[in-house]
């Protein structure tokens, strides 16, 4: 794999995704190529917890648009760049909000980071079940304070500014793609 997508989007009060983000990154250096920032207006004009983040100063100008052109233009642009891998932390979520891509390989960031056994970041002092995987405080935010060392860090709860945390979470973890497992 030379190059995968990193997915996040944000929810409006209804369960509807208001925006994605989506950053296409480099395997080998986990570095951004390319950034798409979709946004819903009819879905926005619903409300959401994180209504206020959804235009922040970004890398890339937003682009307004109804959710079948947002998918659209997605499956183009990841077709352009031979994306079949899309990544997410919590990729559960996002999966079963675009099922329009489930014909890509999704793999979750979450399960990698969460366990001693693939996160060997994981402090001694974390409270962990017998299987190693961690009980509390694997959110976006804690686990970027964890790898980072960052206390600091804030998420911005921004599809793509978040969807940006999350690739470099990948980085932090120093694993190859192919060790995050598919859904």
């Amino acid at each position: 794999m030379e190059k995968f997508a990193v997915i996040d989007t944000e929810t409006n009060w209804d369960d509807q995704v208001m925006s994605i983000g989506t950053v296409i990154a480099d395997a080998k250096a986990f570095s951004p190529i390319a950034a798409r920032y979709h946004v819903l207006p009819s879905e926005c004009s619903v409300g959401g917890m994180y209504t206020d983040a959804l235009f922040p100063k970004l890398p890339v100008k937003p682009i307004l648009c109804s959710r079948e052109e947002a998918v659209s233009d997605l499956l183009c642009w990841l077709s352009r760049h031979g994306v079949k891998a899309i990544f997410a932390y919590n990729a559960r979520f996002d999966r079963g909000h675009l099922p329009e891509l489930h014909a890509l390989r999704w793999h979750d960031i979450m399960r990698a980071a969460i366990y001693r056994q693939t996160n060997p970041k994981i402090p001694p002092c974390a409270d962990c079940y017998s299987t190693g995987r961690m009980k509390h405080g694997y959110s976006v935010e804690a686990m970027l304070r964890l790898l980072s060392g960052k206390s600091s860090y804030r998420e911005t709860h921004n599809a793509l500014l978040d969807a940006l945390d999350e690739l470099t979470i990948m980085r932090l973890m120093e694993r190859s793609p192919e060790d995050y497992l598919p859904l």
